[in-house]
């Protein structure tokens, strides 16, 4: 258990750095910390439940809404 715990706040770190420069759709952060699109939609909703990020705008394509870290 303490070690999910540990892992946990470890993915919530890269993601949440990941966006500190900016708004990112689940793919490019997905990329950028070399994990799988299924597995960052579930820690990032779970920063969204928890008011750590905010939903911006859909990107260019239409298909991935941005995040971003919430103010």
């Amino acid at each position: 258990m303490k070690e999910k715990v540990k892992n946990d706040g470890k993915i919530n770190r890269a993601i949440l750095k990941t966006i500190t420069d900016g708004p990112k759709t689940i793919p490019r952060i997905a990329e950028e910390i070399n994990m799988q699109p299924h597995i960052v939609t579930y820690y990032l909703m779970t920063l969204l439940k928890y008011g750590k990020v905010e939903v911006g705008e859909i990107d260019d394509m239409d298909e991935y809404y941005n995040y971003n870290i919430k103010k």
